[in-house]
């Protein structure tokens, strides 16, 4: 075989600081995969996670410890149980998808899509902060039709109004990061309702959720962190109406067209979102998500410095990668 596998860590400064419930972030630290055959050359991003005990060091040790068998020929497909999912099979598996359309000519989308592509409509987040900031915050993006707001404090009430009426013309979701609890969340889900919030993601940890199956839903409720693969869909039905698909949480675009396929037989809606990653991360993301109800790919947005070429977005929509970016 004349595959070679490299892999690398790279850092993207942040235009301002990211906060969320667990803690706030200046830039971001990824980790590329970069897979050559006969001159042809595929590229996959992940971004590892600490929340998932990732870190990139480890996750590229772990790329590189798998570069043996990736330039001995390993499949994709055989790729999904010679490793676990996560950040570091994402990348690797992503990278054999775009090297895939560059040896063979046929685009991603070809295979991937059910769907003819198109430009989708993307959320764009509000990060985590006093109320007046998060005011204006989505002030700054009044012309945005979909924000998504990072929440997940003991009481998010001065946020969720104060965002909710400099954004009145948006569609919002509220993301609590698993920062909710079983004293707030009913009064969290009361106001949201009253604010006509679209949906909330991951009120409760992961691993102490079982109360949303035996408390009402009036605005519905999207699993994130409580979901990463296949396995996990089905002992979630009775706790939310939607998931949240990352691919560095599902270790891959393959796994993810499953998961997508079986989430709807199961009845979920279906969101796709990313971590803070430049447009190579979002690339397959795109694709994933032709049909998706919600979209959460503003990862570029936040970069002070996106990779180039990178994806292109106007107003709300996010358009499909080209063949000199991914796939």
């Amino acid at each position: 075989m004349s595959r070679q596998l490299q892999a690398r860590i790279e850092s993207f400064p942040l235009t301002r600081a990211f906060t969320i419930s667990r803690g706030a972030k200046t830039a971001a630290e990824v980790v590329t995969c970069i897979i050559t055959d006969n001159g042809v050359t595929g590229r996959g991003e992940c971004v590892p996670y600490t929340r998932y005990g990732e870190t990139v060091e480890g996750v590229l040790k772990d790329i590189e410890a798998f570069a043996e068998a990736i330039n001995s020929g390993t499949s994709r497909q055989e790729l999904q149980s010679a490793m676990p999912a996560g950040a570091a099979r994402n990348a690797i598996d992503c990278a054999l998808w775009d090297l895939e359309a560059k040896l063979t000519g046929t685009r991603v989308s070809a295979t991937a899509c059910r769907v003819l592509v198109r430009p989708v409509p993307t959320a764009v987040t509000i990060s985590l902060g006093d109320p007046a900031d998060m005011a204006d915050q989505a002030r700054a993006h009044a012309s945005q039709k979909l924000l998504k707001v990072k929440v997940g404090t003991s009481d998010d009430r001065a946020r969720m109004h104060a965002v909710a009426s400099a954004a009145r013309d948006a569609e919002i979701i509220l993301d609590a990061n698993e920062g909710w609890n079983e004293s707030n969340i009913r009064e969290h889900l009361l106001l949201a309702a009253e604010l006509h919030i679209g949906l909330i993601e991951q009120p409760l940890p992961a691993g102490k959720d079982e109360m949303l199956a035996h408390i009402p839903h009036p605005v519905p409720i999207c699993a994130d962190e409580s979901v990463h693969t296949l396995a996990d869909l089905e002992a979630l039905s009775d706790r939310y109406d939607a998931i949240n698909i990352k691919l560095d949480k599902t270790g891959g675009l393959t796994e993810a067209l499953l998961m997508r396929d079986r989430a709807r037989e199961l009845g979920f809606g279906v969101m796709i979102g990313c971590m803070v990653g430049t447009s190579l991360a979002m690339a397959p993301a795109v694709l994933l998500a032709q049909d998706a109800d919600w979209v959460d790919l503003d990862g570029p947005l936040l970069l002070a410095r996106d990779r180039s070429p990178g994806l292109v977005y106007s107003g709300s929509l996010v358009s499909p990668p080209s063949a000199d970016l991914w796939g």
